[in-house]
Formats: structure tokens, sequence, C-alpha cells
């Protein structure tokens, strides 16, 4: 059986308010992973599975400090359910955890859009899933770039350009 544009089957799961309404929630997520496969080049024979949890701070401060030994808050989590999976498209990429509270303060502050921004941090997070990082420079430089590439083929800005204002300009 010959390999195919990536198919993903995605579970969205609203656990906190003020979020989108989740239809508007799918649509951003569906053309954020579309921009992913397509700007990788994703091919696979079989269909794979993402999670896409929209919660609060509080929960992702839990998972932070469970997980990473951080507790704070963060913008993003990925949980890769096959963190060893070789070169392959597993049956199941894993979750990505996102907190409504953190985001909407990076963007206030960053001076962009709301859903700029959560299209970002979902493609970062699909990144990670899909065996990214930026642990070291070289890495980040690759992850960023690949960033910048999938949200420009959204008409979203490079959300590492510098603005004038040393102040807004975009953190890492």
């Amino acid at each position: 059986m010959s390999e195919n544009p990536l198919e993903v089957e995605i579970a969205l799961a609203v656990e906190a308010p003020g979020w989108p309404d989740e239809a508007e929630l799918e649509r951003l997520v569906r053309r954020t992973v579309d921009a992913v496969a397509s700007e990788l080049a994703l091919r696979s024979k079989d269909p794979t599975e993402l999670g896409v949890t929209f919660t609060d701070d509080a929960a992702i401060r839990g998972l932070n400090a469970q997980w990473r030994g951080q507790d704070k808050p963060t913008n993003v989590l990925s949980f890769p359910a096959f963190p060893d999976a070789g070169d392959g498209i597993p049956p199941m990429l894993g979750d990505i955890v996102l907190a409504r509270e953190t985001i909407e303060r990076e963007a206030a502050l960053d001076g962009k859009p709301f859903d700029h921004h959560l299209t970002h941090l979902v493609a970062h997070g699909l990144l990670h899933l899909l065996g990214h990082d930026h642990e070291t420079d070289d890495e980040a430089e690759e992850m960023e770039g690949a960033e910048r590439r999938i949200l420009a083929s959204l008409a979203i800005p490079d959300p590492y350009a510098l603005s004038e204002d040393p102040e807004t300009a975009t953190r890492r």
C-alpha cells in the first residue's frame, strides 16, 4: 500500500471557559495541522490521531509541575503517545494542552491577535509531537524556521520577528 498525505483525526476537549466556540477551535486546529503536514511533507498509509485540550492556567500549572517539575503555568505542553516512534508516523501522535490565560497574556504583551498566537502554539506543540525540539541552538533554529514557514503559509506574520520596541518583541 502506498503512502498518502497524512490524515489526522483530531479529538478536541474544551475544559475551561473563555475559549472561542468549539467549531472555531476545530477550524483553527485543522488548518494548523494541515499546514504542518504540508510543510513537512508528512505521508502515511494509515491515519493518525491527535488530542488537543483547551484548558486554563490552573490545570496546565498542575501538569507542568507533575511532568516537567515546573510549578507554574505555561502556554502549551505536548505529550507524545509514542516518544520513540522512530521515523514513521505512529497511530496516535499524542496530546497538546493549551492554557487560555497565558496565551491571552502573551498575545496582548506581544501585540498580536489571539488566534495568531494560538495557531503558533498549536503548530509548536505538534512539531514537538513529531520529534522536533529546541534544546540546542541548532534545534531551535530548525524548529523556528519550520514554524515561520508554517505560519507564513497561513498568512500569519513571523512570531520571532523583533519589533522596533524591545519591550514588545516576541519571547521564546
